[in-house]
């Protein structure tokens, strides 16, 4: 046997050491045994003591079933569906419609007698324009024209399509319906009434109707021509400017099928084939309103110049208390008529819609109308090339070219090189 190298005295401190460390070994280990059963038996009433509870972001993040069960909850507090905003299409499609300015140009006189309005041709969102706006964003047909749209007091349109996502299309050539995602950017772009009175309002059925007729409620525009019965349809919509009241109807006279004529208690179009309503609401109008504005879709498709009954419609308008007339469907420019001292715009063509081969569709204006409480209106053209659901205001020389165009296809009129279109009074 070796022999040890301690002595005897060393090799009993040796065994106490040992012993000693043996004991707080024994100690540790049960102080974390004691931790781990703690921890599984009162684990849950303990853990207030260590740490304060997550924040909501990070409970969120950490259980995403329950963030969305807070949202559906919140959604639920929030009430039914509204407008949904649009995806995609930037601030400026989804942000509210800033408030018009005031003309620059009147006199503090005339502000309270005034009223600045610009009229566009037929509209549509749907269709190879829908594809356009998803591409590159809801706000997009309007972004070289703001300055036309926004600065007038009122701004009007021909909504030539329903906007929906219910319906089937309808048996016909053309079947257009527009994303309700749409309208946001509409409005933003300075728009405030629309006419619903043309034949693709119907395209998808009369449910699609009604909720075009919800959607731009929820958006805010006024809309007129077409309604939840035939009372609803040919009622105005009637707007205060300036201390100017001014009301807005809208008829058909093209309606691809019988049954889309608004009836008692029946969704439709106000039409125009039976001339005794429409007279009857202009004349109801200018008993209420100081200015009456008839928005009219007619004529023949890629015909610049009206047919007789537009003529005889018109002026049927003018007489029963109308004091403009404002035409559409033909998808090209139509003359200016000057009629007991009101005006007539036969047809704005196409403002934003699908495009094709035909140059003369492709070819519009802004038309501007300053008009006094009394109806007297002094009209302005603003040359615009519309291409690819982006209409934009030409360069001068084609400019003019259009105007000449246009007072060639008008009567008794002319147009300046600034655009203002003036009666050719006869000779004394």
């Amino acid at each position: 046997m070796q022999k040890s190298p301690y002595t005897a005295g060393q090799r009993r401190r040796r065994r106490r050491r040992r012993r000693l460390a043996e004991r707080i070994c024994l100690a540790g280990l049960g102080i974390v045994s004691l931790a781990v059963l703690g921890a599984v038996c009162f684990g849950p009433s303990l853990s207030g003591f260590r740490s304060a509870p997550p924040s909501s972001k990070a409970a969120s993040e950490a259980d995403p079933a329950s963030a969305q069960a807070a949202a559906g909850a919140a959604a639920e507090e929030a009430g039914p569906p509204r407008l949904p905003a649009p995806v995609g299409s930037g601030p400026a499609a989804v942000s509210a419609a800033p408030e018009k300015p005031a003309s620059a140009s009147r006199s503090p006189q005339d502000h309270d007698s005034k009223v600045d309005m610009a009229f566009v041709g037929d509209i549509l969102l749907g269709s190879t324009v829908e594809r356009l706006l998803n591409q590159h964003g809801f706000e997009y047909p309007y972004r070289e024209v703001l300055d036309e749209l926004r600065p007038p007091d009122l701004t009007i349109g021909n909504l030539e399509t329903p906007v929906s996502r219910r319906g089937s299309p309808v048996q016909k050539e053309y079947a257009y319906r527009s994303p309700p995602e749409a309208l946001p950017a509409l409005v933003q772009a300075g728009f405030d009434v629309v006419n619903l009175a043309n034949n693709h309002v119907l395209d998808y059925g009369e449910n699609a109707l009604l909720d075009t007729l919800d959607y731009l409620d929820q958006a805010g525009l006024r809309h007129v021509g077409a309604g939840r019965d035939a009372d609803n349809a040919f009622q105005p919509a009637v707007v205060e400017k300036n201390g100017v009241r001014i009301a807005f109807l809208g008829f058909s006279r093209v309606v691809p099928f019988v049954s889309w004529k608004a009836g008692k208690g029946h969704p439709g179009v106000a039409d125009t084939y039976e001339e005794t309503r429409p007279v009857q609401a202009i004349e109801q109008a200018k008993r209420d309103a100081d200015l009456v504005v008839v928005i009219v879709h007619w004529g023949i498709e890629r015909e610049d110049r009206p047919e007789d009954y537009q003529v005889r419609l018109a002026r049927k308008y003018i007489d029963a208390g109308a004091d403009l007339v404002i035409g559409g469907h033909p998808h090209v420019l139509q003359g200016l008529e000057f009629y007991k001292g009101k005006w007539i715009a036969y047809s704005l063509g196409n403002f934003i819609f699908t495009t094709n081969s035909y140059s003369k569709t492709l070819e519009t204006v802004i038309l501007h109308a300053s008009c006094t409480r009394d109806g007297d209106c002094s009209l302005q053209a603003v040359p615009v090339f519309t291409r690819w659901a982006q209409p934009k205001v030409m360069d001068p020389e084609a400019g003019r070219e259009l105007l000449d165009r246009l007072a060639g296809i008008s009567s008794g009129i002319r147009i300046g090189p600034d655009g203002k279109i003036l009666p050719v009074l006869p000779a004394r």
